[in-house]
């Protein structure tokens, strides 16, 4: 993949905030907005590249640290700086997810080519994502699943010795769908003795995140009847050889690898160690779900659903089709 030599740009960077539909719950907690950090990149000529970042708690952000990170790099982007350069002035994670994605985007409007034929790949198609219907009585969950109908539903779990009734309540009421769930990091060890073959029969095709990172250890030669995922567990290229002894699945986001740049050669790795590849995200807006869905192309599971958990996308905003996410221009890249 080829670095442009990047020119001279003027950086803002804003807090935005968008309101979900309802509360969205984790394991680890619940919100019920997106707070978002967007980076504009001008250079001489006027043209603008734009990158959205979620600063994510977990990973030991928040929007203020992340807001003066990418605000201290203003001198070095006056300068020219690129992307491979940016990938060695930050470490992976949200604010050189914005900065990589604006360098892009302006790289884009420079050149007047689509940011699919800068990365080198094919043109976008279509792809149909996964809905997240977070934790919930089991109940429902399953009148969410009746209310969505979607073709593949990612179920939030909580690790609270209910997650079997929640599944099996999903599955009796949306008997045609594909389900993966998302413990994030909620189980515990005993867990794995029986919800992987319980949920093996109620046709789940993925576990997602069952332990917690770093404690994952007793993945390591476990014969799980049920895909295991890697979300937590994995950010940049480092240690993908070692998810492969627990994981089947890695799920790549671009606030984990710090920008579409990593997140490209993480999937390209992944896929050579034999690992399916799912492309995820925080709930944020379509200007992070955009250049998400060069790397959905060709993967196993897509998981770009963040806009249709708001209560209101920005405009213009990516386009769904009932779960078919379009390549939509005039948003980004």
């Amino acid at each position: 993949m080829p670095f442009a030599p990047a020119p001279a740009a003027s950086l803002s960077v804003r807090l935005e905030r968008f309101p979900i539909r309802g509360t969205f719950r984790i394991s680890r907690g619940a919100k019920t907005e997106a707070a978002v950090l967007v980076a504009e990149l001008r250079d001489a000529d006027g043209r603008v590249g734009r990158g959205e970042c979620v600063p994510y708690a977990r990973y030991g952000e928040s929007v203020e640290g992340v807001m003066a990170a990418m605000e201290a790099m203003a001198d070095a982007f006056a300068r020219g700086l690129s992307r491979r350069a940016l990938a060695h002035a930050l470490p992976a994670g949200a604010a050189r997810n914005a900065l990589d994605c604006a360098l892009w985007d302006l790289e884009v409007r420079r050149s007047g080519r689509p940011a699919w034929e800068l990365a080198g790949l094919a043109p976008l198609e279509p792809v149909v994502t996964a809905f997240t219907l977070s934790i919930d009585t089991a109940e429902s969950m399953a009148d969410a699943a009746c209310a969505v109908a979607r073709p593949l539903l990612k179920l939030k779990l909580a690790g609270d010795g209910g997650d079997l009734e929640r599944v099996a309540a999903v599955r009796n009421a949306a008997p045609d769908s594909r389900l993966i769930v998302d413990a994030n990091e909620g189980w515990k060890p005993d867990d794995l003795a029986t919800l992987p073959d319980a949920f093996a029969r109620l046709g789940v095709e993925m576990i997602e995140q069952p332990l917690p990172a770093g404690a994952d250890d007793a993945l390591i030669g476990f014969n799980s009847p049920v895909r295991l995922g890697a979300d937590e567990s994995t950010h940049g290229l480092d240690g993908l050889e070692e998810l492969a002894r627990r994981y089947q699945v890695v799920n790549v986001k671009l606030d984990k690898t710090g920008g579409l740049t990593e997140a490209l050669a993480v999937k390209a790795r992944a896929q050579s160690l034999g690992l399916d590849v799912m492309v995820g995200c925080m709930v944020a807006t379509s200007l992070s779900m955009a250049p998400a869905l060069l790397l959905a192309q060709g993967a196993d599971y897509v998981d770009l659903d963040g806009p249709l958990l708001l209560a209101r996308d920005r405009e213009p905003g990516l386009v769904y089709d009932g779960a078919r996410l379009l390549p939509t221009p005039g948003v980004w890249g």
